[in-house]
Protein backbone atom coordinates (compact mmCIF):
# COMPACT_ATOMS: atom_id res chain seq x y z
CA UNK A 1 0.00 0.00 0.00
CA UNK A 2 1.49 3.35 -1.02
CA UNK A 3 1.81 6.38 1.25
CA UNK A 4 -1.06 8.13 -0.58
CA UNK A 5 -3.32 5.10 -0.15
CA UNK A 6 -2.49 4.92 3.56
CA UNK A 7 -3.49 8.54 4.00
CA UNK A 8 -6.81 8.07 2.21
CA UNK A 9 -7.89 4.90 3.99
CA UNK A 10 -10.29 5.33 6.91
CA UNK A 11 -12.74 2.61 7.77
CA UNK A 12 -14.23 1.90 11.17
CA UNK A 13 -12.30 1.44 14.42
CA UNK A 14 -14.91 -1.09 15.60
CA UNK A 15 -13.08 -3.80 13.64
CA UNK A 16 -10.11 -3.34 15.99
CA UNK A 17 -11.90 -2.94 19.31
CA UNK A 18 -11.02 -5.66 21.84
CA UNK A 19 -9.98 -8.06 19.09
CA UNK A 20 -6.77 -9.65 17.84
CA UNK A 21 -5.66 -11.65 14.83
CA UNK A 22 -4.66 -15.19 15.70
CA UNK A 23 -2.39 -16.83 13.12
CA UNK A 24 -1.42 -20.53 13.20
CA UNK A 25 2.20 -21.71 13.26
CA UNK A 26 1.82 -25.23 11.87
CA UNK A 27 5.34 -25.80 10.54
CA UNK A 28 8.89 -24.51 10.21
CA UNK A 29 8.04 -22.33 7.21
CA UNK A 30 5.32 -20.50 9.16
CA UNK A 31 7.68 -20.05 12.10
CA UNK A 32 10.28 -18.46 9.83
CA UNK A 33 7.73 -16.04 8.36
CA UNK A 34 6.64 -14.99 11.85
CA UNK A 35 10.26 -14.50 12.89
CA UNK A 36 11.00 -12.46 9.77
CA UNK A 37 8.05 -10.18 10.47
CA UNK A 38 9.12 -9.61 14.06
CA UNK A 39 12.69 -8.88 12.94
CA UNK A 40 11.26 -6.34 10.50
CA UNK A 41 9.57 -4.64 13.46
CA UNK A 42 12.88 -4.65 15.36
CA UNK A 43 14.72 -3.32 12.30
CA UNK A 44 12.17 -0.52 11.97
CA UNK A 45 12.76 0.52 15.57
CA UNK A 46 16.53 0.49 15.12
CA UNK A 47 16.25 2.61 11.98
CA UNK A 48 13.96 5.05 13.79
CA UNK A 49 16.44 5.23 16.68
CA UNK A 50 19.32 6.00 14.34
CA UNK A 51 17.39 8.82 12.70
CA UNK A 52 16.17 10.25 16.00
CA UNK A 53 19.76 10.44 17.21
CA UNK A 54 20.80 12.37 14.10
CA UNK A 55 20.38 16.14 14.69
CA UNK A 56 20.18 16.72 10.92
CA UNK A 57 17.11 14.47 10.54
CA UNK A 58 13.63 15.59 11.56
CA UNK A 59 11.47 13.58 13.92
CA UNK A 60 8.83 13.31 11.19
CA UNK A 61 11.35 11.71 8.84
CA UNK A 62 12.31 9.22 11.56
CA UNK A 63 8.68 8.23 12.06
CA UNK A 64 8.05 8.01 8.32
CA UNK A 65 11.02 5.67 7.89
CA UNK A 66 9.64 3.40 10.62
CA UNK A 67 6.18 3.52 9.09
CA UNK A 68 7.51 2.47 5.70
CA UNK A 69 9.04 -0.67 7.20
CA UNK A 70 5.92 -1.46 9.24
CA UNK A 71 3.81 -1.02 6.12
CA UNK A 72 6.00 -3.53 4.28
CA UNK A 73 5.44 -6.04 7.10
CA UNK A 74 1.68 -5.45 7.01
CA UNK A 75 1.70 -5.80 3.23
CA UNK A 76 3.40 -9.20 3.46
CA UNK A 77 0.83 -10.40 5.99
CA UNK A 78 -2.07 -9.14 3.89
CA UNK A 79 -0.76 -10.82 0.76
CA UNK A 80 -0.38 -14.11 2.59
CA UNK A 81 -3.91 -13.81 3.96
CA UNK A 82 -5.83 -12.50 0.96
CA UNK A 83 -3.54 -12.16 -2.06
CA UNK A 84 -3.00 -9.10 -4.21
CA UNK A 85 -6.63 -7.94 -3.93
CA UNK A 86 -6.54 -7.37 -0.15
CA UNK A 87 -7.16 -3.63 -0.52
CA UNK A 88 -10.32 -4.15 -2.56
CA UNK A 89 -11.49 -6.84 -0.13
CA UNK A 90 -11.08 -4.49 2.85
CA UNK A 91 -12.96 -1.67 1.14
CA UNK A 92 -15.76 -4.02 0.13
CA UNK A 93 -16.08 -5.08 3.76
CA UNK A 94 -16.33 -1.47 4.93
CA UNK A 95 -18.93 -0.69 2.27
CA UNK A 96 -21.02 -3.60 3.55
CA UNK A 97 -20.62 -5.56 0.32
CA UNK A 98 -19.10 -8.56 2.07
CA UNK A 99 -19.03 -9.88 5.63
CA UNK A 100 -16.58 -12.74 5.86
CA UNK A 101 -13.30 -13.74 7.47
CA UNK A 102 -11.09 -12.25 4.77
CA UNK A 103 -13.03 -9.00 4.85
CA UNK A 104 -12.57 -8.70 8.60
CA UNK A 105 -8.88 -9.60 8.55
CA UNK A 106 -7.88 -7.26 5.74
CA UNK A 107 -9.88 -4.39 7.18
CA UNK A 108 -8.33 -5.02 10.61
CA UNK A 109 -4.79 -4.59 9.31
CA UNK A 110 -5.56 -1.73 6.96
CA UNK A 111 -7.53 0.22 9.54
CA UNK A 112 -4.66 -0.29 11.97
CA UNK A 113 -2.05 0.90 9.48
CA UNK A 114 -4.10 3.99 8.63
CA UNK A 115 -4.30 4.90 12.30
CA UNK A 116 -0.62 4.17 12.96
CA UNK A 117 0.23 6.65 10.21
CA UNK A 118 -1.47 9.41 12.23
CA UNK A 119 0.81 9.09 15.28
CA UNK A 120 2.63 12.33 14.55
CA UNK A 121 -0.48 14.36 13.73
CA UNK A 122 -3.00 13.33 16.38
CA UNK A 123 -2.46 14.25 20.02
CA UNK A 124 -3.53 12.26 23.10
CA UNK A 125 -3.92 8.98 21.18
CA UNK A 126 -1.64 6.09 22.16
CA UNK A 127 -0.64 3.28 19.80
CA UNK A 128 -0.77 0.32 22.20
CA UNK A 129 -0.20 -3.04 20.43
CA UNK A 130 0.48 -6.37 22.08
CA UNK A 131 2.02 -9.36 20.24
CA UNK A 132 2.02 -12.80 21.84
CA UNK A 133 3.56 -16.12 20.83
CA UNK A 134 1.94 -19.43 21.85
CA UNK A 135 3.11 -22.96 20.98
CA UNK A 136 0.88 -23.33 17.91
CA UNK A 137 0.04 -19.72 16.97
CA UNK A 138 0.61 -16.04 17.62
CA UNK A 139 -1.74 -13.11 18.17
CA UNK A 140 -1.46 -9.50 17.10
CA UNK A 141 -3.73 -7.19 19.09
CA UNK A 142 -3.54 -3.67 17.63
CA UNK A 143 -4.97 -1.21 20.13
CA UNK A 144 -5.28 2.53 20.43
CA UNK A 145 -6.10 4.43 23.59
CA UNK A 146 -6.86 7.97 24.61
CA UNK A 147 -5.02 9.49 27.55
CA UNK A 148 -1.49 8.88 28.80
CA UNK A 149 0.88 5.95 29.29
CA UNK A 150 2.72 4.90 32.39
CA UNK A 151 5.28 7.20 33.99
CA UNK A 152 7.94 4.66 32.93
CA UNK A 153 7.68 5.72 29.29
CA UNK A 154 10.58 7.71 27.86
CA UNK A 155 9.57 11.19 26.70
CA UNK A 156 11.15 13.48 24.14
CA UNK A 157 10.40 16.83 22.52
CA UNK A 158 9.60 17.71 18.91
CA UNK A 159 10.29 21.33 17.86
CA UNK A 160 8.41 20.59 14.64
CA UNK A 161 5.19 20.43 16.65
CA UNK A 162 5.76 23.68 18.52
CA UNK A 163 3.08 26.19 17.52
CA UNK A 164 4.22 29.23 19.49
CA UNK A 165 7.05 31.52 18.45
CA UNK A 166 10.04 31.59 20.81
CA UNK A 167 12.59 34.32 21.15
CA UNK A 168 15.96 33.42 19.61
CA UNK A 169 17.64 32.67 22.93
CA UNK A 170 14.82 30.46 24.16
CA UNK A 171 14.41 28.82 20.76
CA UNK A 172 18.06 27.74 20.69
CA UNK A 173 17.83 26.33 24.21
CA UNK A 174 14.60 24.49 23.40
CA UNK A 175 16.05 22.99 20.22
CA UNK A 176 19.19 21.85 22.06
CA UNK A 177 17.12 20.31 24.84
CA UNK A 178 14.88 18.63 22.28
CA UNK A 179 17.85 17.19 20.43
CA UNK A 180 19.23 15.79 23.69
CA UNK A 181 15.86 14.24 24.62
CA UNK A 182 15.63 12.63 21.20
CA UNK A 183 19.09 11.11 21.59
CA UNK A 184 18.10 9.72 24.98
CA UNK A 185 14.91 8.29 23.47
CA UNK A 186 16.88 6.82 20.58
CA UNK A 187 19.06 4.85 22.99
CA UNK A 188 15.97 3.48 24.71
CA UNK A 189 14.20 2.61 21.43
CA UNK A 190 17.33 0.81 20.23
CA UNK A 191 17.31 -1.20 23.46
CA UNK A 192 13.66 -2.16 22.94
CA UNK A 193 14.49 -3.50 19.48
CA UNK A 194 16.85 -5.93 21.19
CA UNK A 195 14.04 -6.99 23.53
CA UNK A 196 11.98 -7.96 20.48
CA UNK A 197 14.85 -10.05 19.12
CA UNK A 198 15.22 -11.81 22.48
CA UNK A 199 11.51 -12.61 22.88
CA UNK A 200 11.10 -13.99 19.34
CA UNK A 201 14.29 -15.97 18.56
CA UNK A 202 15.21 -17.41 15.19
CA UNK A 203 13.54 -20.84 14.82
CA UNK A 204 16.67 -22.14 13.09
CA UNK A 205 18.84 -21.13 16.06
CA UNK A 206 16.62 -21.97 19.03
CA UNK A 207 14.75 -24.92 20.49
CA UNK A 208 10.97 -25.10 20.51
CA UNK A 209 11.01 -24.82 24.30
CA UNK A 210 12.96 -21.57 24.04
CA UNK A 211 10.56 -19.89 21.62
CA UNK A 212 7.09 -21.38 22.18
CA UNK A 213 6.06 -18.55 24.55
CA UNK A 214 6.93 -14.90 24.19
CA UNK A 215 5.35 -11.49 24.12
CA UNK A 216 5.79 -7.74 23.98
CA UNK A 217 3.57 -4.73 24.52
CA UNK A 218 4.45 -1.22 23.42
CA UNK A 219 2.92 2.21 23.78
CA UNK A 220 3.68 5.30 21.74
CA UNK A 221 1.86 8.59 21.84
CA UNK A 222 2.03 12.34 21.56
CA UNK A 223 0.75 15.13 23.77
CA UNK A 224 1.41 18.49 22.17
CA UNK A 225 5.15 18.70 21.48
CA UNK A 226 5.98 15.74 23.75
CA UNK A 227 6.27 12.22 22.36
CA UNK A 228 6.45 9.09 24.52
CA UNK A 229 7.61 5.52 23.96
CA UNK A 230 7.57 2.32 25.98
CA UNK A 231 8.07 -1.38 25.24
CA UNK A 232 7.89 -4.17 27.82
CA UNK A 233 8.05 -7.94 27.79
CA UNK A 234 4.79 -9.82 28.39
CA UNK A 235 4.28 -13.35 29.67
CA UNK A 236 1.50 -15.05 27.67
CA UNK A 237 -1.36 -16.83 29.40
CA UNK A 238 -0.45 -20.49 28.91
CA UNK A 239 -4.07 -21.58 29.28
CA UNK A 240 -5.56 -19.10 26.85
CA UNK A 241 -6.28 -21.37 23.88
CA UNK A 242 -7.65 -24.91 24.17
CA UNK A 243 -8.06 -25.50 20.43
CA UNK A 244 -5.77 -24.88 17.48
CA UNK A 245 -6.66 -22.89 14.36
CA UNK A 246 -6.04 -23.75 10.72
CA UNK A 247 -6.07 -20.24 9.28
CA UNK A 248 -5.74 -16.63 10.48
CA UNK A 249 -8.86 -15.50 12.28
CA UNK A 250 -10.07 -12.73 14.55
CA UNK A 251 -10.40 -13.58 18.25
CA UNK A 252 -11.34 -11.61 21.34
CA UNK A 253 -8.48 -10.10 23.30
CA UNK A 254 -7.00 -12.16 26.13
CA UNK A 255 -6.24 -11.60 29.79
CA UNK A 256 -2.79 -10.33 28.79
CA UNK A 257 -4.40 -7.37 27.02
CA UNK A 258 -6.56 -6.58 30.04
CA UNK A 259 -3.57 -6.83 32.38
CA UNK A 260 -1.29 -4.57 30.34
CA UNK A 261 -4.06 -2.01 29.95
CA UNK A 262 -4.54 -1.95 33.71
CA UNK A 263 -0.82 -1.77 34.50
CA UNK A 264 0.51 0.54 31.81
CA UNK A 265 -2.18 3.12 31.09
CA UNK A 266 -2.80 6.00 33.44
CA UNK A 267 -6.17 5.83 35.15
CA UNK A 268 -8.88 7.32 32.98
CA UNK A 269 -7.38 6.18 29.66
CA UNK A 270 -9.88 4.56 27.30
CA UNK A 271 -9.25 1.87 24.65
CA UNK A 272 -10.75 2.87 21.29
Amino acid sequence: MSGDQRRRFNGDAKVLHRRAVRTPLPDAAAERVFHENMMAVADARERKAALLADPDVSLLDAYEAELDRLAESFERRLRRIAGDDHGEIAMAYFRGERNDRLGELTSYYQEALWRIQQRTTVTDVIFFPIILRYPDSFTVNIRFATGRTTADAVRYESPEHLQEELEDEHAETYHNDSSYSQKEAAAYIRETAQRIREKFPDPDESTFEERKYGGIVSAEGRRGTTFSAMLERVEPDRNRFEESVDEPTLVTEGTEAERTERELLVEGAVII
